[in-house]
């Protein structure tokens, strides 16, 4: 059977997740609600939400949680056909505290080795599936999984002919690696991938890269490469084959346009989870209206903004046309935006409040 050719193909492991009815330490929170985790569905939720064709590819185990996993990943909109169950493996699940990622107040404990989706490689997943998209989006997280979805992700981003556009989120978690390669390995699908997404942190913890120029010379391969800047923002480095010229007028293979830092809008943060996919979500959606670099970082910036001004992972993109608008404005209306919770539905003054 052949698959329909999808916008785009997600591929990695979603978990069950756990969350703290309140802050604190997991050793002291008494009751966790569920939720769904994974950075690849996240991406292919809010894609799908916002009236993209996405599929998502994995492996669950034949358990209650897999069923949970399927039915809400499925209920955004996503076709979940290709994720076959594992009757000898079970789902991954994790908790986590509170606490924003990256500080000391967060923790998160993962129940995923030996999970079905660590059993992903060439031979278990369908290859047609996967391969029949515009875009193919993995992070570096599958990576960590197993060495079989190691290979697998080696053999996803290996040039062949008819290859889709690869992203590729770094998403380094150096608590995933047993082994003390992992940020050569990353360096490794960063190069063969054809859009990257990193933060300026992450480069600079894995690869030892200090400036967003540094991180887009050790990348020369992707297409483009969208350096992560926290709250200064996200700058994009995007090259286009056969436009440059040497000194003697000689026609050489890419020259490289570089955006200026897009700044985030300010917004009135309810949860930081899940940010990053949405950031990559929304990038993705603008590249395959065709839009320019520019409105492709604003379009992630807004659609982070949705998820950061909700509770949980995902969260509702916003309406194209309210987005589109809001990336149209100009430099110093957009500077002063204001996104509080519930803007993606409410048009309320919330959006409109373009001065501090």
């Amino acid at each position: 059977m052949v698959a329909e050719v999808a916008d785009v193909v997600a591929l990695g492991e979603s978990m069950v997740t756990f969350l703290p009815t309140r802050p604190g330490r997991l050793a002291d929170v008494p009751s966790f609600e569920r939720a769904v985790g994974g950075a690849e569905s996240n991406v292919a939720c809010m894609l799908a939400a916002a009236g993209h064709t996405v599929r998502w590819v994995s492996r669950v185990g034949a358990d209650g949680f897999g069923d949970h996993l399927l039915d809400t990943i499925a209920a955004h909109g996503v076709d979940v056909t290709a994720v076959p169950r594992d009757a000898r493996r079970p789902t991954g699940v994790y908790f986590r505290t509170a606490g924003e990622r990256g500080t000391a107040a967060h923790e998160v404990a993962y129940y995923r080795a030996g999970s079905a989706a660590s059993a992903m490689s060439s031979r278990t997943v369908d290859a047609t599936a996967v391969r029949s998209t515009r875009i193919l989006h993995l992070t570096g997280i599958t990576a960590a999984l197993s060495a079989p979805c190691l290979e697998l992700l080696r053999d996803l981003t290996r040039p062949r002919p008819g290859r889709p556009l690869v992203s590729f989120d770094v998403n380094h978690r150096p608590e995933l690696w047993r082994e003390g390669d992992g940020a050569r390995v990353l360096l490794e699908l960063a190069r063969a991938a054809d859009i990257v997404f990193v933060g300026a942190d992450e480069a600079g913890a894995a690869w030892g890269l200090h400036g967003s120029r540094a991180v887009a010379e050790a990348l020369p391969q992707p297409r483009t490469v969208v350096v992560k800047l926290g709250r200064g923002g996200a700058i994009a480095f995007d090259r286009h084959p056969g436009t440059a010229a040497d000194a003697d007028g000689t026609a050489t293979a890419e020259a490289t346009a570089e955006t200026t830092p897009e700044r985030p809008p300010h917004v009135r943060v309810v949860a930081a989870a899940g940010a990053g996919d949405a950031f990559a979500a929304g990038f993705l959606s603008a590249a395959l209206r065709g839009l320019p670099p520019r409105q492709r970082l604003r379009h992630g910036h807004l659609w982070a903004a949705a998820a950061l001004t909700a509770p949980g992972d995902l969260a509702a993109p916003p309406a194209r046309d309210r987005a589109d608008r809001l990336a149209a404005l100009d430099d110093t209306a957009w500077g002063t935006l204001r996104l509080g919770p519930g803007w993606t539905h409410d048009p309320g003054p919330q959006e409109e409040a373009r001065t501090p």
